[in-house]
């Protein structure tokens, strides 16, 4: 059975692997660059990772997780658990879905990075909620300083995820 007719992508031990290995690595490269993983101001390098769902559905559910897990060790406890590894999942699902009607592998790209950016309206809320300030100056700032780092973030992911396609097809 092809991977790309199942429900999460995943339907033999070898697309299992791969989602397992994608997974272990966003929780490895959270947790090497920790420092700069959580908090208003983040550089969750990561991220870089998002960009595989333009090429498998797998990789959807293999960030997700690698997500969650990588949030128990964030100081925002559990919430940040459920928040912040569903705004990973949304964005990740929005990503796959839209980037299946463009054709131009660079432009889904552009794409991938720009919904990521834009989602990380969710991981602002989220900090001025538990923030001790006001709400929406508290927003604000965690909003623009989040986007930047997803931005910048994922759009290193999106060159090196595109270098590593030239050698290695992601779709399969």
């Amino acid at each position: 059975m092809n991977s790309k007719t199942n429900l999460f992508g995943i339907s033999n031990v070898r697309d299992l692997t791969k989602a397992a290995v994608v997974s272990a690595l966003y929780i490895v490269i959270t947790m090497v660059f920790a420092a700069l993983s959580f908090g208003p101001i983040q550089f969750r390098f990561s991220e870089g990772l998002n960009n595989l769902a333009v090429f498998n559905k797998r990789y959807v559910v293999a960030i997700t997780l690698g997500c969650f897990i990588s949030n128990m060790m964030s100081s925002l406890g559990p919430l940040d658990m459920v928040v912040g590894t569903g705004e990973t999942f949304i964005a990740l699902l929005t990503i796959n879905i839209v980037t299946r009607f463009i054709k131009s592998l660079p432009l889904k790209l552009v794409a991938s990075v720009l919904i990521g950016t834009f989602y990380m309206f969710i991981v602002a809320a989220e900090i001025a909620y538990l923030g001790s300030t006001a709400f929406w100056p508290t927003f604000w700032s965690a909003y623009l300083t989040t986007a930047i780092g997803e931005f910048v973030t994922m759009t290193i992911g999106a060159v090196l995820v595109y270098i590593i396609n030239v050698k290695y097809d992601l779709s399969k």
